[in-house]
């Protein structure tokens, strides 16, 4: 299956980068557990401060006995669009590291940003491999982190929801208006030579 091509254009960014995008409409297939990791094996390859690979992606495909109970915690809004997708993944990341030189454990004061370029890598691949990924962070976090079993050293940031995606009038009325991508800022808001623009 091809990715959807975004209407996106101006931007001297490769194409795979401008084609991604996060729909909401999915069609209610499965995906195979090896399919799956397939697009998670994508995120071990991401670079990490002193490659400590802080990452961990925790996963429920849907008809499993795990499905149910990842829906359960994203808010209404999410899990009414979320529930036709093929799997959800979670997001975590460890914010120490073993110290091998002293023992014991430290900081890790990079662990977000190396969890962020890892799942970044998963959802390009999900998009070359035809499907479509949508990441949100509206879950109940402390219900989340409980229910998965993650250790009390370990954040979670985010969860991906992988599916085939489906025509937009698949959503509610409300919801398939928005079914398109979204814009960016200009990249004279982003980017700064030197310093930090005052004012």
């Amino acid at each position: 299956m091809t990715a959807p091509v975004s209407p996106r254009g101006g931007s001297h960014a490769a194409p795979f980068i401008l084609q991604r995008w996060s729909p909401r409409a999915f069609t209610p297939v499965g995906i195979s557990d090896a399919d799956l990791l397939a697009l998670l094996e994508a995120g071990r390859w991401a670079p990490s401060a002193y490659n400590h690979q802080p990452w961990r992606f925790i996963h429920a495909r849907r008809d499993t006995p795990d499905w149910e109970r990842f829906l359960s915690w994203l808010i209404p809004f999410n899990r009414s669009w979320a529930e036709q997708a093929s799997a959800i993944v979670y997001v975590a990341s460890r914010r120490v590291t073993d110290d091998t030189k002293n023992g014991g454990v430290r900081a890790n004061p990079t662990h977000a940003f190396d969890t962020g370029a890892a799942s970044v890598l998963v959802q390009l691949q999900a998009w070359q491999s035809g499907w479509a990924t949508h990441p949100v962070s509206g879950f109940d976090h402390a219900l989340a982190h409980e229910g998965l079993g993650l250790p009390e050293d370990h954040d979670l940031h985010a969860a991906i929801v992988i599916g085939r995606q489906a025509p937009a009038d698949t959503l509610p009325e409300g919801l398939a208006e928005r079914e398109q991508p979204s814009d960016r800022l200009p990249l004279a808001d982003v980017v700064f030579a030197g310093r930090f623009p005052v004012g």
